[in-house]
């Protein structure tokens, strides 16, 4: 199986800061993601420029073949810190990864520093887990996206990589989940001298989880979901 995926060697996205930044088909995103159009909706990239790209290479009108696009990771300089899916999610299908293209991206990613997110299910999904604690083992950073505090919470538990949570819109300062955990909030959401490129705090394997506070054009929904 192929998947088409865009890198931008130097994002625009003062968030992100001038690091490379790819964006992968939609047809990865999992049914296991709530942010979805197939289910409530408040995908940050399902509005303004980033959706017009996201659709561009989801029609493959833009883009690289996966063997392609992992040739230019691997090509990246050594050190390099970058970010894999702006939108988008890792390679698979029909809530399954792809095992054997994700240790693909595993491999090309040597000697860089990427790091993602992932929705896809890793809670009841045994194999899903493996993969992604493989990744993260491996050295790519693979962040569990959890749709609230307790969520969070169970991801936490399963030891297979860091996770990150949506927060309501309102929570822009440090907390901590239900269970106990220190919740961080992105620095970049909160302060406007910090960037991805300064921050990398979701490149690093940790013990703390990283919120992001529902963010874009459907952020109520988005919080709706975090809130739950």
């Amino acid at each position: 199986m192929t998947y088409q995926v865009h890198l931008t060697l130097q994002s625009k996205n003062e968030k992100t800061g001038k690091i490379p930044v790819s964006t992968t088909e939609a047809q990865t995103c999992p049914a296991a993601c709530p942010f979805n159009n197939a289910n409530e909706g408040g995908c940050y990239a399902e509005s303004g420029p980033l959706k017009m790209h996201w659709m561009k290479v989801s029609d493959r009108q833009r883009g690289d073949t996966w063997p392609v696009f992992l040739g230019k990771i691997s090509n990246l300089q050594a050190d390099t810190l970058w970010r894999h899916n702006q939108a988008g999610d890792l390679p698979g299908r029909n809530d399954q990864l792809d095992a054997t293209a994700c240790m693909e991206l595993t491999q090309a990613n040597e000697g860089k520093r990427g790091f993602t997110y992932t929705h896809y299910d890793v809670l009841h999904n045994k194999r899903n887990r493996m993969v992604v604690m493989q990744m993260n083992r491996s050295g790519f950073t693979v962040n569990l996206s959890a749709n609230n505090m307790a969520h969070a919470d169970q991801l936490a538990d399963l030891d297979a990589g860091p996770v990150a949570t949506v927060l309501p819109i309102e929570q822009t300062s440090n907390t901590t989940t239900p269970a106990g955990r220190k919740v961080v909030v992105c620095p970049a959401t909160i302060r406007d001298d910090v960037s991805c490129a300064s921050c990398q705090l979701c490149q690093r394997q940790r013990d703390f989880i990283i919120g992001f506070p529902a963010h874009g054009t459907s952020k109520k929904k988005a919080s709706a979901i975090a809130a739950a």
